[in-house]
């Protein structure tokens, strides 16, 4: 190896050093020599700690929350940008959304994971590390200043979530870090810097454990109460799920009666004359209304059901 690359590789091995997603568990030394028992009592203990790291970040994560809402209001979109383990986590919450809330597949909440979809299966050589790279997905899309880009990334320094972050916020797009490393650039780069410090993983530097997780957590509450703030509960009832099997037909089927208490001829009925839509179909038997009126005063009021429920009762 020539010495620039030998420089830079020495540079990147002492950054990695001072990260505590990175460092080394002396306790843990002798761990492959521990009955399995004991392993899985440690990693839970370890797993145990995360959520209590995420709640010290909670007023960040709800005024990020209520920033991304609001944008999304206005026709925006929820874009996730990591790569390895945060990108395909990215990925993952994007590809829940349209069955849970109904939104529009690759419209409105989207994943990019750096090296694009062969990288959530296969490592994408050097594509983590170019800025450039992560600047094009966006352009791809057609990036606009309506738009929330999330950046993922445990460590808080690679490259593509770093560029994503930038390339967005230049655009005028609102940006959030999402980190597991104190001061990192990732949240330093944002409008929004979330820094869930979980401390050293079970195997050092593997950051699909105690980081993992921690990154789930608050994707899930990203996405989760961003779809509540615009309307797609009712309460808790998922009202915007999309009934595409027989599984999902059937919790319709609950969800209606759980907001109504009406009986099976009624339900049936109502989701007949709102070809399956949940959320009309509830609002014609709480308001006694029908199927065309209730569409109209759910498109007035952006798709709130409380809200147009409200507008019918006067």
């Amino acid at each position: 190896m020539n010495e620039p690359h030998m420089s830079h590789y020495t540079e990147l091995r002492r950054e990695l050093e001072t990260l505590t997603t990175e460092a080394i568990r002396p306790e843990l030394a002798e761990i492959d020599r521990m009955p399995t028992l004991e392993i899985a009592r440690t990693m839970n203990g370890e797993d145990v700690t995360v959520p209590t790291a995420v709640a010290g970040q909670l007023p960040v994560i709800a005024a990020a929350i209520d920033g991304i809402a609001a944008r999304m209001a206005r026709g925006g979109r929820l874009i996730y940008a990591g790569a390895g383990t945060a990108g395909r986590l990215g990925v993952l919450d994007a590809s829940e959304c349209p069955p849970t809330f109904n939104t529009t597949p690759g419209k409105e909440v989207i994943g990019l994971i750096a090296g694009g979809p062969t990288a959530m299966i296969t490592s994408i050589e050097g594509a983590e590390d170019s800025k450039e790279l992560a600047a094009a997905d966006l352009d791809e899309l057609g990036l606009t200043d309506a738009d929330s880009v999330v950046g993922i990334s445990a460590s808080g320094r690679t490259p593509y979530a770093v560029g994503a972050v930038e390339h967005a916020r230049a655009a005028g797009a609102l940006t959030v870090g999402l980190s597991c490393n104190a001061n990192s650039p990732l949240a330093a780069s944002a409008d929004h810097g979330i820094e869930v410090v979980v401390g050293p993983e079970l195997v050092a530097g593997s950051t699909r454990l105690k980081a993992g997780t921690a990154q789930k957590l608050v994707l899930n509450m990203l996405s989760t109460i961003t779809m509540i703030r615009l309307g797609k509960t009712y309460g808790n009832l998922m009202v915007d799920v999309r009934a595409s099997n027989e599984k999902l037909r059937a919790r319709s089927r609950r969800i209606v009666a759980l907001a109504t208490g009406a009986g099976d001829a009624a339900i049936e009925a109502a989701l007949r004359a709102t070809d399956g839509e949940v959320k009309p179909a509830i609002l014609t038997l709480l308001a006694h209304i029908d199927a065309p009126t209730a569409t109209r005063l759910l498109t007035a009021s952006n798709g709130h059901l409380r809200t147009a429920l409200n507008t019918a009762r006067g």
